[in-house]
């Protein structure tokens, strides 16, 4: 068992116990309608119903920082460019060379920033506590896709901190030989020819092996480890289905409600 295996399930979070597909599904049902649709009101409702849920994801609150800093950063930054650069409409506030500030742009630049918030933060936060293993058993025994697709996909996900490793093993390979001092951009080129050279070996190494061992035989395969989708998974989906109700029965009572798939 890999320790990413380990600390996903002594997690004291429910959330972290349950099935990663539940997890999968729920991150789909509540991005959903927030895809669809443009409004502040209604990511709004999602992102405070989603912080309820977040409290049992089994994280403690330093690991959500740490976890979910990117969002954080990129929620204002990509608000910032829509009120600079959005579709202006109504009062223009600001106008400067392709600059336009205006009340519709600012409307959609909080739109957007609650809407990043909301989309990305369950998918990152319920992603956390998922063990790649278990996540390849329920996508093949509870959502039935292909063995082989499910398994290579594991394994290319399982060679990824060794690609870190061998990244870091190559610079001080190449810092041993003296040839680390030169421009950031050619040591970069060489280091990621050579690990890409590295890839193609072990990946065609690897592949070989579970030929060898019968991952690719035809016919009905046997799983190590029995993937169960219970109650507690379904109510964990219909927490999802309640969250994305509820966010666009508010966001429609209070006239915000914006189809962007819808014409124009």
């Amino acid at each position: 068992m890999s320790l990413l295996a380990a600390n996903t399930r002594t997690r004291p979070g429910v959330v972290a116990q349950l099935n990663p597909v539940a997890k999968l599904a729920a991150s789909a049902v509540i991005a959903l309608p927030l895809i669809v649709t443009l409004d502040w009101v209604s990511a709004a409702v999602a992102l405070a119903l989603e912080s309820v849920l977040f409290l049992f994801a089994g994280l403690r609150w330093r690991e959500f920082w740490m976890r979910t800093w990117p969002v954080w950063l990129a929620a204002p930054l990509t608000a910032l460019t829509i009120a600079l650069y959005g579709a202006a409409s109504g009062q223009v506030y600001v106008e400067w060379f392709v600059v336009r500030i205006s009340e519709g742009s600012l409307t959609l630049a909080v739109a957007t920033f609650f809407r990043v918030l909301a989309v990305a933060l369950p998918s990152v936060v319920l992603f956390v506590t998922v063990d790649p293993t278990d996540l390849a058993d329920g996508l093949a025994q509870v959502w039935h896709l292909p063995a082989r697709f499910v398994l290579g996909a594991l394994a290319g996900l399982r060679m990824v901190g060794l690609f870190l490793e061998d990244w870091r093993a190559l610079e001080l390979a190449r810092r041993a030989r003296g040839i680390a001092d030169q421009s950031r951009i050619r040591r970069f080129a060489g280091m990621a020819f050579a690990l890409l050279v590295l890839s193609i070996r072990r990946g065609s190494k690897l592949a070989t092996a579970m030929e060898a061992r019968g991952f690719g035989a035809p016919g009905r395969r046997t799983w190590a480890r029995l993937s169960r989708f219970g109650r507690r998974e379904w109510m964990l989906v219909a927490v999802g289905v309640a969250i994305s109700a509820v966010s666009v029965s508010v966001a429609v009572a209070a006239g915000t409600w914006n189809f962007i798939l819808g014409p124009r």
